[in-house]
């Protein structure tokens, strides 16, 4: 059993992102930057192929209207092409049959190079006379009628600048349309968030058992809105069930009690009218017991009623935790002294509590009680108050026979005895954990059921 406070917040990182808002957020831009880098590709990819073609076709028309030409002014124009070419784009050589430089501003013929009069790429470019070397490049290379070698190129890096502008002004397009996009979502996301908080406090009281408490719901009527209201109406129909579950079986326990008592009554004074002889005077004094038995169970349930209203809280006080320990221990020392079973005190340094005193000795006297009873004789309870993460914890430990795992939300339940506790004991009528979490409830404390190594069981308020 968890108290109101142990469900985990989703705060962090991963908590930001729950939200569905963010969550489309995040899966548009991703999509977005997907698609916009397979565009940018593809548009880059088709202006490499465009700007290949023109730079082919340049460099075959040059070499076509170049081969046209008298051998012996060749070099004098492929001199004069040099000068008109201020950005230093294009390259020209003339090598005669053996590979020789002739003329124009290429030093050597690249090696690999086929001489086929097609144009093919050269990665590490040309050498120029100057001694630069000109990077990447595509080039062409004729064999003329004398066996002399034509070579024309042309610098490429061109084409990559415009690839390079294109990326780059795709990338500032991306960043316009996303950093937008995503700040806006982010303070879009904000409103909704903070009305998923809003919820969660308004929800709080409800966990802690006020079923009248309701979610808020705004005047925009939108999902949330929605939600809230259903959830309002839900509230509204387990309080009503609750309440007439709750009336017929506070009414049938206090009906009955009355009765009960008349007939104890009666039983009694038939005792008294027996006389010490009578040898009926015991059972009738069994049916006595049987009757006081019935009365505790209706006082009990009756008790439990009484603690589920929330308007007890009202009545809280201070109370000295190690005080109140003390009293307990010193009410049921004797118990565990007729059991023959050790009863130890352990009290840390323990801050004081909000509760109410009364309904705190209850709780802790019923888990001592109970301990005491499922001890073994000769065994040991260990009464301990200490300080865990900020708040006041209260274990009762013994080293009886314990509670089966999946029973142990069982045991909370009313009138619930394990099989485990055996027939032969005096187990009790099954209300004594269902009141110590009815009290637990009220206050807002975690009342948890755990193994006491080696064997037993440590029953925990955690305050």
């Amino acid at each position: 059993m968890n108290g109101p406070d142990a469900a985990p917040r989703q705060d962090g990182l991963s908590g930001r992102w729950r939200s569905s808002t963010k969550r489309l957020i995040l899966v548009y831009g991703t999509f977005f930057v997907a698609w916009t880098v397979v565009l940018v590709g593809a548009i880059r990819w088709q202006t490499a192929s465009y700007l290949d073609g023109i730079v082919d076709s340049i460099l075959e028309q040059r070499l076509r209207y170049l081969s046209s030409v008298e051998r012996a002014h060749l070099p004098a124009l492929l001199a004069a092409t040099t000068q008109l070419d201020l950005r230093g784009l294009m390259a020209s050589g003339l090598f005669d049959a053996q590979g020789h430089y002739v003329a124009g501003d290429i030093e050597h013929l690249p090696e690999g190079l086929a001489i086929d009069g097609r144009v093919h790429p050269l990665p590490e470019g040309v050498q120029r006379i100057s001694g630069e070397r000109a990077g990447r490049m595509h080039a062409v290379a004729l064999r003329l009628g004398d066996g002399a070698v034509m070579l024309l190129a042309r610098d490429y890096r061109v084409v990559d600048q415009v690839g390079t502008i294109i990326r780059s002004g795709l990338l500032w397009a991306l960043s316009l349309t996303l950093v937008p996009g995503l700040l806006g979502g982010y303070l879009l996301s904000r409103g909704p968030l903070r009305r998923v908080r809003d919820i969660e406090t308004a929800i709080q009281p409800v966990m802690r058992g006020d079923l009248g408490a309701r979610l808020p719901v705004s005047e925009r009527r939108d999902e949330l809105d929605m939600l809230a209201a259903i959830v309002n109406r839900m509230l509204e129909q387990i309080e009503r069930l609750l309440g007439e579950v709750k009336g017929v079986s506070d009414s049938i326990a206090h009906d009955l009690r009355t009765p009960l008592t008349r007939l104890r009554t009666q039983l009694h004074r038939v005792q008294q009218l027996g006389g010490d002889g009578d040898p009926r005077n015991q059972l009738v004094e069994r049916c006595i017991v049987e009757a006081d038995a019935l009365l505790e169970r209706f006082r009990a349930l009756l008790r439990i009623s009484e603690l589920e209203d929330i308007g007890r809280r009202a009545g809280f006080g201070t109370v000295d935790v190690g005080e109140t320990l003390r009293r307990v221990h010193e009410l049921y020392a004797p118990l565990a002294e007729e059991k023959e079973v050790a009863f130890a005190l352990d009290l840390g340094s323990v801050a004081p509590l909000r509760a109410d005193g009364h309904l705190l000795f209850e709780a802790i006297g019923n888990l001592v009680d109970n301990a005491i009873k499922f001890a073994p004789r000769g065994g040991h309870v260990v009464l301990r108050a200490t300080n865990a993460d900020g708040r006041v914890v209260i274990d009762v430990a013994d080293d009886g026979r314990g509670i089966p795992a999946d029973e142990r939300d069982a045991v909370l339940r009313r009138f619930y005895r394990s099989a485990a506790s055996g027939a032969d004991e005096a187990v009790g009528h099954g209300l004594g954990l269902p009141l110590v979490a009815a009290i637990a409830r009220l206050h807002g404390y975690a009342f948890t059921i755990d193994d006491n190594a080696p064997h037993g069981t440590r029953m925990r308020l955690a305050c």
